[in-house]
């Protein structure tokens, strides 16, 4: 028999905090957005925001949030399959931890199908996941580091920029799951956003599915999906 490994014991962890770290800085060499702790924190919010609405138990909610702050750790080694990456990583600090086997599974599963490029919700945590990670768009992701001029010239880092509010909001009574973002359309179009996160929105809609709810995009008032 494994342990009860608590979200606080994961977030605690000096070595779980180091592949973190270790992963935003590859991504910030390579010009990526934040992918530190503001992102994986929010991830965690988001997930347990979404299965909290929904009724999930306690464990799933858990087992959620150690998903969502692990998610990103296979950045460090490479961007190409950091799911997977991440995934085996999450299995061998997370065995050796002692977390109970029933625990892990549904967790590296999740890691393993976050990324766009491999996604699929195939469990509850994983659904909830992909919606987390593909909502966080927001200019605070943009770093400190790139200018104004360096932020319009990049479509993905101008999108971001753009985006000067964003929250995901869970509506019970209706199932639904809404992503409500404000844009500043003098920096990028509409257009722009969807350029860019087409399939990420797709795959929002498919977790949404998974988890018996409806995807709703909100953009400046607007219900563009």
């Amino acid at each position: 028999m494994g342990k009860e490994i608590t979200f606080d014991e994961i977030r605690n962890n000096k070595e779980i905090a180091n592949y973190v770290q270790m992963a935003d800085a590859s991504l910030a060499a390579q010009g990526f957005t934040d992918h530190s702790y503001g992102h994986v924190l929010k991830c965690c919010k988001v997930v347990k925001d979404i299965l909290t609405g929904f009724s999930y138990s306690p464990r799933e909610i858990r087992l959620g949030q150690i998903a969502a702050y692990m998610h990103d750790i296979g950045n460090g080694i490479n961007r190409v399959g950091h799911g997977q990456v991440g995934a085996m990583m999450a299995f061998n600090i997370l065995t050796r931890l002692e977390m109970e086997p029933k625990d892990i599974s549904p967790i590296i599963a999740a890691i393993g199908n976050h990324d766009e490029s491999a996604a699929y919700p195939v469990n509850s945590i994983a659904a909830a996941l992909i919606i987390a990670d593909k909502t966080d768009v927001r200019r605070t992701r943009v770093r400190s580091t790139v200018t104004k001029e360096e932020a319009h010239g990049n479509i993905h880092l101008r999108v971001n920029y753009a985006v000067i509010s964003s929250q995901v909001e869970i509506d019970k009574e209706n199932r639904a799951i809404i992503c409500n973002m404000t844009i500043d359309t003098e920096i990028t179009d509409v257009m722009d956003y969807f350029e860019i996160f087409m399939e990420r929105m797709k795959l929002c809609k498919l977790a949404a599915k998974h988890l018996d709810a409806r995807f709703k995009l909100i953009i400046n008032g607007l219900e563009l999906i």
